[in-house]
């Protein structure tokens, strides 16, 4: 790993595939729901609650995102971009964080450019080979599936060795 773990202060997830299982449900009025894993809500709350800063970038514009995010108390919710990586700088920035300091996870190809500017790069085990080769680490468990709380259970274990 290119980053010493307990040196991240930032975590930024996508949302699609990462948070969710990448399936998108459309009704006749758009899109009607997404399927949030509740213990990857869990991990992100323990390691909010930890000191870490937590962050949203996300190609798609979606209320229920907003929403989880609201429940969780990530304020730092960027949507609708199409340069991840941009919206990184940007967010990194303006809170005072260094990239290395900063840890993603991703799944597709939109992802990479984000993934290789962080300080440390995860992808899910079920992401595209892109995302996976861009990866310092690829989860064992799958988008949506648990792979958040992976992740956070790593990243906590880092800030709190036994």
């Amino acid at each position: 790993m290119s980053t010493d773990i307990a040196r991240i202060r930032l975590l930024v997830l996508d949302v699609d595939g990462v948070l969710t299982d990448g399936r998108l449900y459309y009704g006749p009025r758009g899109e009607a729901l997404k399927v949030f894993h509740a213990r990857d809500g869990a991990g992100l709350q323990q390691l909010r609650a930890a000191g870490m800063v937590i962050a949203v970038i996300s190609g798609r514009r979606s209320p229920m995102t907003r929403r989880r995010c609201r429940e969780l108390g990530i304020r730092h919710v960027i949507q609708g971009v199409a340069d991840k990586q941009a919206a990184l700088q940007r967010l990194c920035a303006r809170l005072a964080i260094e990239p290395a300091e900063c840890a993603c996870i991703g799944d597709d190809t939109p992802d990479v450019p984000m993934m290789r500017a962080a300080g440390l790069a995860f992808a899910v085990a079920d992401a595209h080979e892109a995302a996976r080769r861009a990866a310092h680490v690829v989860t064992v468990l799958p988008g949506g599936c648990g792979a958040v709380r992976e992740v956070c259970d790593r990243l906590l274990a880092a800030r709190h060795p036994t």
